[in-house]
């Protein structure tokens, strides 16, 4: 254990002795799993950073994207104007998800590019009926 942590470490008990860290909020409880967890340690301080400056890597900002035309698509007659094109625009954002490598990822977890491809497939099966 290094000088910093033996320090921090004294720290610590000294306050808990005096009675500081008893009513902090969530006393009693486990600790949240941590979302850095699978970031290489290196790289986590970067991570928190960024997420904390809330930026959202350009392949889950387009998958939103995606989920977002999804869920107005669901909610659209199937046989309307409107249906077509947010077709038309969720086969573009999936086109670009299949272009990037970060997306192409995303496309291949499980569930994930299989329920894209069926709600597309059922979409064009209504397009080409009207």
């Amino acid at each position: 254990m290094s000088l910093l942590d033996r320090l921090a470490d004294a720290h610590i008990e000294a306050a808990a002795e005096r009675g500081e860290l008893d009513d902090l909020p969530g006393a009693g409880k486990p600790l949240l799993a941590d979302e850095a967890a699978n970031v290489p340690e290196h790289l986590r301080a970067g991570y928190r950073l960024l997420k904390n400056a809330g930026y959202v890597p350009p392949e889950i900002e387009v998958r939103r994207e995606l989920r977002e035309v999804e869920d107005l698509l669901a909610r659209t007659l199937p046989e309307s104007h409107a249906a077509r094109e947010l077709t038309r625009r969720a086969r573009w954002i999936e086109l670009r998800l299949a272009q990037s490598p970060r997306g192409r990822a995303l496309l291949r977890e499980p569930g994930y590019g299989d329920r894209i491809r069926e709600r597309l497939a059922a979409a064009h099966h209504t397009d080409t009926e009207c």
